[in-house]
């Protein structure tokens, strides 16, 4: 489930989307996000599916992967869209800035975010 809110103008918005396994893949596929290996073997246990903290956070990293670089007011904006809450948002902005595949850089006023690999 992934819960939206905000506003279109000046009316409130909040919006509750449920997603299905078929719903996340086709996401993931928009997002071009590798789809998870299938397993050969009935008998081989079942892959934990990601809790909707964890699918945001694959998201983000997603995000800037593709952004390259972003300064950290619009890279703040762009989570805040993706997760509907200003504090959801700042958490997956520290989790990025502590993740060993982001260089994080004075960029004069403001931070800018670069994705290593």
């Amino acid at each position: 489930m992934v819960r939206i809110r905000g506003t279109v103008g000046e009316v409130p918005v909040d919006l509750t989307v449920e997603l299905d396994d078929s719903d996340w893949a086709r996401l993931g596929s928009a997002l071009n996000v590798p789809a998870p290996a299938q397993p050969e073997m009935a008998a081989a246990p079942a892959a934990k599916p990601l809790n909707q903290d964890e699918a945001l956070w694959q998201v983000a990293k997603d995000l800037l992967r593709k952004a390259g670089q972003l300064s950290g007011p619009d890279l703040l904006d762009q989570l805040e869209g993706l997760t509907g809450s200003a504090a959801a948002g700042k958490r997956l902005l520290v989790r990025l800035r502590h993740s060993s595949q982001v260089k994080v850089v004075s960029g004069g006023d403001t931070p800018l975010y670069s994705w290593i690999e």
